[in-house]
């Protein structure tokens, strides 16, 4: 497997639809960074966190970096992973979806060779913020951020990107939990009663 892969948690969002930082929104009495810590360190690869109040995330131990640009989007986040790391792919995945699973997370790894990106896709949507991007994707993103085109849908025609689809991700993740992303009160709940269950 190629290990030049280093993984990057972005918690730089506003959290609006939870209404507090949902970094540090508790389920099952964790923060929920916490539980993507503990699934993605399984990986056994560097990690950093992307965040704008690097002093809150001091207790986690990890490196934790700021956006590069003043820009306030997901994209910024992504770039900034991107140009901190310290490998030549950056596994890049928020902080709220504390179902990550290692063993397709493991699997979208393997497919590092000669792509520039490895994207699944759900539902005709690209999960962005659970894929995987080389250093050859800076030079595309600061272009779309220079010119406010902030859509990360919209890099993927800009590199050479490996789309990953649903009956593939099914098969290393069946219900497809990974890409459960707990942005809202409701959402908190439904994920303390999914993980009350197991």
């Amino acid at each position: 497997m190629n290990k030049d892969v280093s993984v990057a948690i972005l918690a730089g969002g506003q959290s609006s639809r939870m209404g507090r930082d949902k970094s540090f929104v508790e389920l099952m009495g964790k923060p929920l960074i916490a539980h993507v810590i503990e699934r993605v360190r399984q990986l056994s690869l560097p990690m950093m966190i992307i965040a704008n109040q690097p002093e809150a995330y001091q207790t986690f131990g990890l490196p934790v970096f700021t956006d590069v640009l003043p820009i306030r989007s997901s994209l910024t986040g992504l770039y900034s992973a991107i140009n901190y790391s310290s490998s030549d792919y950056t596994l890049c995945v928020a902080c709220d979806m504390p179902f990550l699973t290692p063993k397709l997370l493991d699997y979208l790894i393997s497919l590092c060779t000669d792509y520039d990106a490895i994207v699944p896709i759900i539902d005709n949507h690209p999960q962005g913020l659970h894929a995987i991007y080389r250093k050859s994707c800076l030079a595309p993103m600061l272009q779309q951020l220079d010119q406010n085109r902030l859509r990360i849908r919209d890099l993927y025609g800009l590199f050479n990107t490996f789309r990953v689809n649903e009956d593939t991700l099914r098969q290393h993740d069946s219900n497809l939990d990974s890409f459960i992303n707990v942005n809202t009160p409701e959402a908190l709940v439904l994920a303390s009663e999914k993980l009350n269950n197991r």
